[in-house]
């Protein structure tokens, strides 16, 4: 994981962070109240956006990241190359970078492993002056996904 300048982002990087951003506004969170933002990059280079639902059901909650993997699975993409992961609370703004969740890094791995180079993550605070990057392996090492589970990737990479 490295720390990084928005300057010093690629063009289209910088695009990735608005988006998440743009799309933070729309988080439904009457219970935390906590808005997150997520926009995925396809290696093709279309861009899938979320933001977080929660729900009264705690568990039935829905992440930003998660949000944004259905919404592209939905169009018929599986290989991602990059996330770009943005957060704030109602009445204040995060310090430090958001980081995907537990579960959130799951199926970041779930889908990364079917890519020829693991998924990058993007991680913003709110004001966007601290920047983290990093692959999904590094946040989830040794992690468990369908390789492990003897599957032919090749085959799960196109719906």
């Amino acid at each position: 994981m490295h720390e990084i300048k928005l300057r010093d982002l690629l063009s289209k990087d910088k695009q990735l962070i608005e988006e998440a951003e743009r799309v933070m506004s729309y988080a439904y969170n009457p219970y935390s109240n906590f808005f997150v933002g997520a926009a995925l990059r396809t290696n093709d280079g279309q861009v899938f956006s979320s933001a977080n639902v929660e729900n009264s059901a705690y568990g039935s909650t829905i992440c930003a990241e998660r949000g944004a993997i259905m919404h592209a699975n939905a169009h018929g993409q599986r290989l991602y190359e990059k996330l770009a992961l943005i957060g704030k609370g109602k009445d204040f703004e995060s310090e430090d970078v958001i980081t995907p969740c537990g579960s959130c890094r799951q199926m970041l791995y779930e889908f990364s492993s079917l890519n020829d180079k693991p998924l990058e993550i993007i991680m913003c605070n709110t004001r966007i002056d601290k920047i983290k990057i990093a692959t999904i392996d590094e946040l989830l090492s040794m992690a468990f996904g369908p390789k492990e589970l003897g599957f032919d990737i090749e085959k799960l990479r196109n719906p």
